[in-house]
């Protein structure tokens, strides 16, 4: 049984799920899961996590990164080629200055709509299903991040398209952006093409296609990215063997002088989750977390958090003892 992660470049016209089913198919296994939704006119890195990965999804890297193609004068219902659209114009007279200066105003925390075709639930339901059942409901903003906006190239004429490469954190629509900065030079836009050069710490340099994975698998030559490469970002702690096999068991364990641990996040009580290792092989045993137990009884003392017991939790036990 194969237990790691796949970096797959998406195909065009396959969704998400698409791609886990014939991964499972390759692989002869269900238990595969994926980090990151990718629509499917969208390609590029969609991790996926196979066997006992599954359990490390939520601890990838945050951050994900995007080339997209946006076409000016056109608005469709969905935001981008897929939807119908609802109202086109000349944009022939849009100059490349004039977006290239209203991009500033995308840059940072920014309210954003999703657009009405999406997975994100109103009331219960996801926004698809109510569009596609003609029910118009108020869709809520949501503040996202975009750390980095640069435009790449400019197509001019009747509908002129720009190429921009996007930095951005989780929950960001690149569909919404097209739509929002269409909006904002007057002409409206729409998403023409989307691929995902980064996400979860995979970059598209290291992406296999299906067609290579297929083939690894045939020439039995596949080998997954470990665990614990993927999970490198987090800070680790390095346990004796009799300790590792302790935590590897459930047990909770003292942290004692001699074993290092990273610092606390905001607080002196909340620590980021770490990475568990074993001392002699630095072989990978999964995430643990780390917690204080105040010896006063009043925890908001900051002193007494200081001077906490710091217990270490096992989260995800990745790797098992004998």
């Amino acid at each position: 049984m194969i237990h790691g992660f796949i970096n797959l470049n998406k195909p065009v016209g396959w969704t998400s799920h698409d791609c886990v089913a014939r991964t499972r198919k390759l692989l002869g296994t269900k238990k595969i899961g994926h980090g990151g939704t990718l629509d499917p006119l969208a390609t590029g890195v969609l991790p996926l996590a196979v066997g006992r990965a599954t359990r490390l999804l939520q601890y990838l890297p945050e951050g994900k990164a995007y080339r997209a193609v946006i076409r000016f004068g056109v608005i469709t219902t969905t935001d981008d080629l897929e939807g119908n659209i609802a109202k086109q114009q000349d944009a022939t007279e849009l100059e490349e200055a004039a977006v290239d200066a209203a991009l500033s105003q995308f840059i940072g925390k920014i309210e954003q709509v999703p657009p009405m075709y999406s997975a994100i639930q109103v009331e219960g339901r996801r926004l698809y299903d109510l569009a596609r059942a003609g029910k118009a409901v108020e869709v809520p903003k949501r503040v996202v991040t975009i750390e980095h906006l640069v435009s790449q190239s400019w197509k001019p004429g009747v509908q002129p398209e720009l190429t921009v490469d996007i930095k951005c954190g989780a929950g960001t629509y690149i569909r919404s952006l097209a739509r929002d900065l269409g909006e904002a030079v007057g002409t409206g836009a729409t998403l023409a093409g989307l691929t995902r050069t980064y996400s979860s710490g995979f970059k598209l340099t290291d992406s296999l296609t299906l067609e290579n994975l297929e083939k690894a698998i045939a020439q039995n030559t596949f080998a997954p990215v470990s665990a614990g490469k993927a999970m490198e970002h987090l800070a680790a702690i390095t346990l004796p063997p009799d300790l590792a096999r302790r935590w590897q068991l459930g047990q909770k364990l003292e942290i004692t002088a001699g074993i290092p641990i990273p610092q606390p996040i905001g607080d002196h009580a909340n620590y980021p989750p770490v990475r568990i290792l074993e001392a002699t092989t630095q072989t990978f045993l999964g995430i643990g977390e780390i917690r204080s137990l105040p010896f006063d009884p009043l925890p908001s003392d900051p002193l007494s958090v200081e001077c906490a017991t710091k217990i270490l939790v096992p989260k995800r036990v990745f790797l098992t003892a004998d």
